[in-house]
């Protein structure tokens, strides 16, 4: 179920749009299996009139989250705490489609790091892991294609609150929240 047309059109007011290769950082919170929070930071890879994607490994603390509880919650904060979008949601799988789309788009870099960004990478000395990521490089002359761990995720929110600050009076707060099929907006204090 779509968001609705008024929260999607701040949406679009306030976060790049999906062909600017300037992705939003963006805090992931999820449950971890004890029933505890973490968060951590990632990239936005794009949004749609149906929610949030971003993407990651496979076999990550965020994926191994998910798969136990799907709710989460992304916070966008802009510089100078000026701005802070709130967006509580179920994450599912991103379709295989969009997952190699988002994949093509990332820099060589960020395509890399999908390949080599691993707990056995981590533990080399640092020295060991700047040759490692020389020779990788040198031996994919042409790009790196998709690895099989690369994951999509698609928020599908169920709560938007959109905060905003305001140096001449209180800052404001205009939240839009999904019951079943409807969808209620209600404006906060600060």
């Amino acid at each position: 179920m779509s968001y609705p047309a008024e929260a999607l059109a701040l949406v679009r007011e306030w976060l790049p749009d999906n062909d600017d290769p300037d992705r939003p950082q963006i805090t992931l919170s999820t449950v971890t299996a004890d029933g505890g929070a973490d968060a951590r930071t990632v990239l936005m890879s794009e949004f749609d009139e149906d929610g949030f994607y971003f993407h990651t490994d496979a076999h990550s603390r965020k994926a191994a989250d998910i798969a136990a509880n799907p709710l989460v919650a992304i916070t966008v904060l802009w510089p100078g705490f000026t701005r802070q979008l709130v967006i509580r949601g179920a994450a599912e799988p991103a379709a295989p489609r969009e997952v190699a789309a988002a994949y093509e788009k990332r820099s060589p870099y960020l395509q890399q790091l999908a390949w080599q960004n691993s707990v056995e990478f981590a533990q080399l000395p640092i020295d060991e892991r700047r040759r490692a990521w020389a020779s990788f490089t040198e031996a994919h002359p042409d790009g790196f294609r998709q690895p099989a761990n690369w994951a999509g995720y698609l928020v599908r929110p169920f709560r938007l609150t959109f905060w905003t600050s305001n140096p001449d009076t209180a800052s404001h707060r205009v939240e839009y929240v999904r019951d079943g099929e409807a969808w209620s907006v209600q404006h906060l204090a600060g």
